[in-house]
């Protein structure tokens, strides 16, 4: 496959760690508008260069081969042209220590569909909605608070977004500034391996799920009646998270049977 294939630009590339990053790339062409929470594939060909901070890939692949992933998009829907991705790298994998190799102005390949059930706009009306995150799944719903957070004043929404060190936080400044903007958005970051001089949160998740945290510090209440919950990250957490909610009467989220609990799964 021939690099013609390449269909896009990268014009944005933010490295918060040496394998975390914020990539942006504009498509040649314009896209059909997404619903926030859906995927998309990413590509480049084998030939191109790994990062300096990868190691050897299991097995070598045909220099016209094009790699293919799928990843959340992070972007606002509206941005039919220029889509961003939270991505962290598998040092040992095929593409992202190709992408963590991208310069500004380099070409890529990203597909024409936006594909997933992960659709965060269609909660129902009226019913609070908590965003539940461990590393680079944070990425539907930074997309989707860039859509709809202002069409949404009504209800309560919040983040729970866990992460090992402080610099893994990507989106802090962004989802803090949300938080300060408007009255019914809550940002609550928790850290597994935080010096003194971290103040907020500590520990996994589930420990504040299982607390009055939600309850006294955004109003919401853990009750699939008034509150649907969205899960992305980590299959541990994923597993441990959707076990204690299904406690409450949480039943996972089905296209034939409506339930309160999402989960998307990577």
């Amino acid at each position: 496959m021939e690099e013609t294939a390449y269909n896009a630009t990268v014009t944005g590339k933010i490295t918060l760690t040496p394998d975390l990053m914020v990539l942006r790339i504009k498509t040649d062409e314009e896209r059909n508008i997404f619903e926030a929470g859906q995927f998309t594939a990413i590509g480049l060909l084998a030939k191109e260069e790994r990062s300096d901070n990868s190691v050897a890939p299991i097995k070598d692949l045909e220099p016209d081969k094009m790699i293919k992933r799928p990843y959340s998009i992070a972007s606002a829907n509206h941005q039919t042209n220029i889509f961003e991705f939270y991505i962290s790298q598998v040092k040992s994998g095929q593409l992202t220590p190709r992408l963590f190799a991208l310069e500004l102005g380099d070409r890529m390949w990203i597909d024409k569909r936006m594909l997933g059930v992960f659709k965060l706009n269609e909660t129902p009306a009226g019913k609070n909605i908590v965003m539940v995150a461990t590393g680079t799944g944070l990425a539907p719903y930074i997309s989707f608070l860039r859509s709809h957070l202002k069409d949404h004043q009504d209800i309560k929404l919040t983040v729970i977004h866990g992460a090992s060190y402080p610099w893994d936080l990507g989106y802090l400044s962004e989802l803090e500034f949300m938080a300060a903007t408007f009255p019914n958005f809550s940002y609550f970051p928790t850290l597994l391996n935080a010096d003194d001089t971290w103040t907020g949160l500590r520990g996994f998740i589930e420990e504040h799920m299982k607390s009055d945290l939600l309850k006294e510090q955004a109003g919401i209440e853990l009750d699939p009646e008034q509150t649907h919950v969205y899960l992305c990250g980590n299959p541990n957490m994923v597993k441990s998270v959707s076990g204690f909610l299904s406690e409450k009467g949480y039943t996972l989220h089905k296209k034939k049977q409506p339930g309160a609990l999402h989960v998307e799964t990577f």
